[in-house]
């Protein structure tokens, strides 16, 4: 389950992405989750994906 706090889930997902995940396709695909609504809870304060980096930024 991911973290409900904006804050929080950046920390988490960009923690998973570094370790573990080559792209957020993959992190969604291997929890099952939304990357729309991850995507967009985080554009919500002031993040994006940064697909190159794999991480948000």
């Amino acid at each position: 389950m991911l973290p409900k706090d904006p804050a929080m889930l950046l920390s988490f997902i960009n923690l998973k992405l570094r370790d573990f995940y080559p792209s957020l396709d993959a992190l969604c695909e291997d929890m099952d989750e939304d990357k729309e609504a991850i995507i967009s809870a985080l554009e919500g304060i002031g993040y994006h994906y940064d697909s190159a980096g794999n991480r948000f930024v």
